[in-house]
């Protein structure tokens, strides 16, 4: 039997980060021509190697004039100035002639009597003041002055001072080299494998390095993406020895060397032990989730950092101890994210023992913005994309009730969050598309959703956590939505927005080898099913055929088993987990799975009336009503779209 390992010690996220900062910094200075320089980071203050302006210059087209030469000028008593001699026309940036300290408005320059003078005079009817629409010396920049500071990222602006400084050489911090060693058996290069084989199981994409490339150069390093080592100790040591050789000054060498995945206690996992047998392991394991198994480790002198595999794993170990790493030899700290105040839509739950960082969707209802939890697993890459902030649990800490104050790091910009609509409620293909209409329409404006059945979004919608819930609830009636906003909704003002009728069926695998006909066979004992959460319209259906048919829902072989969405159940079954599902026509087109039709539902928007004059919803219903909207369902099969955008029933609770 293979060995496991075990992580005899936690490390605290500072002493984690202490442990990593304390490597030296080997990066040097290099100069590089100013055009080059936007992203760079000073190495060294910038000094200003001449004044801004270099000259008094004219700050309006006028005349050029000694002011003490206009002193008494007036409308009755108008001076004469001799051009040439006492006053010299200028453009607006041009040096001022010698001896001249003022500037006089061309539109307050008058012509002389051209039969005295012949055109060689002009007049002015007020006096200049010293100084008066002049650029003087130095009045921005003065040489031998300090404009920059070391540590500052060179950007746009800062290029425009550096230029008018004559810096046009700035001294920059080289990048920090990283090299990136993704391993795994199981992995395959990104692009490499056809649907066929991903679908089949035979190998993971490899995409983390493509990930971390980018969070590397955000963090003003340049990336090494190295091919992938499978599982074999030999192997991965043999890359450990070639990346950490080399002295710093070397062009070849790297600097931090990034082994991804294998950083575990599993059998597989050597990466801990490699950094033990070729120099020292620093730490192995620190107190957050997900990125537990993160590895330090020094080898010939350099940071060997070992990131877990999984996506949001990786990221977060990265952003906790590379990124800060990077950032320090620079002379930077990681810019802080800002943070809200915010309302949890459910009590989080956690593990004592280790800090928690959740990401969540985030939206503003009213005075408060609400926060609803992703899905949570390491593996759950769309997560980072979702994510508008991550709100973090202490790690002594069993979770976060809803009674608790609690901030969330923003991820996405405030404005976005401010412009979101947040829906809470029934999961349905159909929200994806909306969102993408509402934000090609509206740029500003994007729809963020929480799947959690269609009761929890009404109960969401009674607590102001939402501005409208998705809903398929079936009452004892016969009719759709009615019965439970009048029970879960009372003294609320609400309006029924028909988005789609959809059909609803079993999802069985492509050429149905069980022979599955209809709910019935559900009860068969060879047959395994996959079920959607408590509370959810799928499930208050099934349960009301399964009732008409006389049949017990524990007696199905999975009834228990539970996913919160069409598409996880429709996965279900495509993957080999489960031999039927219920769930929505497009959920089964959309993998290529058999559907037998168990009956039409009526999935609709609830509302607030209170909402209705947000523009946020104007915008959305003036999607959902528009023609493309419906075309899209059309395409997407399974859709009813002739009732799509009708007020429904009004409700005042």
């Amino acid at each position: 039997m293979e060995k496991r390992r075990v992580y005899l010690k936690l490390t605290s996220i500072p002493e984690a980060q202490a442990q990593i900062l304390s490597f030296p910094s080997p990066l040097t200075g290099e100069k590089v021509p100013l055009e080059l320089a936007c992203g760079r980071v000073l190495a060294e203050p910038a000094i200003a190697k001449v004044s801004s302006p270099a000259f008094h210059g004219a700050a309006m087209d006028g005349i050029a004039v000694q002011a003490a030469q206009t002193f008494g000028a007036s409308q009755s008593r108008p001076k004469k100035l001799l051009l040439g001699s006492q006053a010299f026309w200028v453009n607006t940036g041009a040096p001022l002639p010698f001896e001249t300290d003022a500037v006089i408005m061309a539109e307050k320059v008058f012509p002389a009597d051209p039969a005295v003078d012949g055109g060689t005079a002009v007049s002015v009817e007020e006096a200049a003041f010293p100084w008066q629409h002049v650029r003087k010396i130095g009045e921005d920049l003065v040489a031998t002055e300090p404009i920059l500071p070391q540590g500052t990222t060179i950007g746009p602006y800062e290029l425009g001072a550096l230029a008018a400084a004559g810096v046009l050489e700035p001294l920059v911090f080289r990048r920090p080299r990283v090299v990136f060693i993704p391993t795994g058996s199981e992995m395959a290069p990104l692009g490499s494998l056809t649907p066929e084989a991903l679908r089949a199981g035979q190998k993971l994409p490899e995409f983390n390095s493509l990930v971390i490339k980018a969070l590397i150069e955000r963090a003003g390093g340049e990336a090494t993406i190295w091919p992938i080592v499978p599982d074999d100790p030999q192997l991965i040591t043999a890359a450990l020895r070639k990346a950490t050789a080399g002295s710093p000054d070397s062009p070849d060498a790297f600097d931090l060397i990034i082994i991804n995945a294998g950083s575990s206690a599993g059998s597989r996992d050597y990466t801990a032990g490699i950094f033990q047998e070729l120099g020292e392991l620093i730490f192995h394991g620190i107190q957050v989730m997900p990125g537990k198994p993160t590895a330090l480790g020094r080898v010939n002198g350099k940071p060997a950092l070992g990131l877990p595999g999984y996506p949001v794993s990786a990221v977060t170990s990265f952003e906790l101890l590379a990124q800060v790493l990077l950032k320090a030899w620079q002379g930077q700290t990681p810019p802080p994210r800002p943070k809200l105040p915010v309302r949890l839509f459910q009590p989080l739950a956690s593990r004592p023992g280790l800090e928690e960082r959740v990401r969540v969707i985030l939206g503003r209802v009213g005075e408060e913005v609400v926060a609803a939890p992703l899905p949570r697993g390491a593996g759950t890459v769309s997560s980072l994309a979702k994510a508008h902030g991550i709100i973090s649990i202490p790690a002594a800490r069993e979770g976060l009730s809803l009674k608790d104050p609690v901030e969330a790091e923003l991820i996405k910009d405030a404005r976005a969050i401010d412009d979101s609509i947040l829906i809470i409620g029934s999961h349905d293909n159909s929200l994806a598309i909306l969102d993408s209409l509402l934000r090609e329409k509206n740029p500003r404006y994007s729809l963020a959703s929480a799947h959690v059945g269609s009761l929890g979004g009404l109960r969401a919608l009674a607590a102001g956590l939402c501005h409208l819930a998705g809903s398929h609830l079936l009452g004892p009636d016969g009719v759709y939505n009615q019965r439970a906003i009048q029970e879960n909704l009372a003294g609320q003002s609400v309006s029924l927005i028909r988005l789609a009728d959809r059909e609803q069926g079993l999802l069985v695998k492509a050429g149905n080898p069980l022979n599955i006909t209809g709910l019935a066979d559900l009860a068969r004992p060879e047959v395994t099913f996959v079920n959607r959460q408590k509370g959810s319209g799928t499930r208050v259906l099934l349960d009301w055929k399964l009732a008409e048919l006389g049949l017990e829902p524990r007696s199905l072989n999975g009834y228990d088993d539970e996913e919160y969405t069409h598409m996880s159940v429709a996965a279900s079954v495509a993957g080999g987990r489960a031999e039927a599902g219920l769930g929505v026509k497009a959920a089964a087109l959309a993998l290529g799975l058999d559907f037998l039709p168990v009956g039409v539902e009526e999935y609709d928007l609830v509302i607030l009336d209170k909402f209705l004059q947000d523009p946020r919803i104007e915008a959305l219903l003036s999607v959902i009503r528009g023609p493309l909207f419906r075309s899209r369902l059309r395409e997407l099969g399974g859709y009813g779209v002739e009732r799509t955008g009708e007020l429904i029933w009004s409700f005042a609770g």
